[in-house]
């Protein structure tokens, strides 16, 4: 199967220091797909890279079969790549609804497609419906990260790049957030997922990439690495 989104011996370095040294994978369209490593493995700058916030060195970023390694981050999100932050970095001193309108910039004036969006946003997160009027900085970090997720979802991605995802949720709202990105799939988006708890990304992907200190030392289906001694001691907890 044709790969959707693709990086090919990509190197990059803040100022003077390396942090990317050579690392390839790719996601297939309607797939979901994990990348996994410790703190400072290069994860999050694997996701800047392919949004465009940081150029990369050498190597390069293929979407469709067009290289979009020269093309800006505002430009790539009209092409469909859109990233929700470690973090959330939601508009604290907006409303729910005036942060999903900032989402869907992108459809400029067409307001029936902006409308219909929101309202795919609010069947997917009732929690947010029941707070448009609220501001963002007043939500429960739950509700946060359903903003931040809903925000991307307003750009109509092709692919949905997320940066730990789980990051301070209890586990409940963990399994609530990891089946509602089933579903966000389930409609046709793609899923890269950075995340620290290995266990519920293998689980929730059908493929997944182990970075490590820059470089892909891993590879293969998220079942076939759930079971593989290596990264169970080292990831997994056993």
């Amino acid at each position: 199967m044709q790969s959707l989104l693709e990086l090919r011996g990509i190197y990059a370095s803040y100022g003077k220091i390396e942090v990317l040294h050579g690392i390839s994978l790719s996601i297939t369209e309607g797939q979901i797909v994990s990348l996994l490593g410790a703190n400072g493995a290069g994860k999050s700058t694997t996701l800047k890279v392919m949004s465009g916030l940081l150029h990369s060195g050498k190597g390069e970023i293929i979407l469709n079969s067009s290289n979009i390694s020269k093309i800006p981050a505002h430009k790539r999100v009209n092409l469909g790549i859109i990233c929700v932050p470690e973090g959330r970095q939601i508009f604290s001193t907006l409303t729910v609804q005036e942060n999903l309108e900032i989402g869907g910039f992108t459809l400029g004036s067409d307001k029936p497609a902006k409308e219909k969006r929101k309202d795919d946003v609010y069947t997917l997160f009732p929690r947010l419906k029941e707070r448009w009027r609220q501001l963002g900085g007043t939500l429960s970090g739950g509700e946060q990260q359903m903003l931040a997720i809903g925000r991307g979802l307003m750009a109509s991605p092709k692919v949905l790049l997320l940066d730990e995802p789980s990051l301070g949720l209890s586990p409940i709202l963990v399994e609530q957030i990891f089946e509602t990105l089933r579903e966000i799939n389930q409609s046709g988006v793609s899923i890269l997922i950075v995340e620290q708890n290995a266990r519920a990304a293998l689980k929730l992907s059908s493929y997944a990439y182990i970075l490590e200190t820059g470089r892909i030392t891993d590879e293969g289906s998220s079942s076939d690495l759930l079971n593989n001694p290596r990264i169970k001691k080292a990831y997994l907890g056993g």
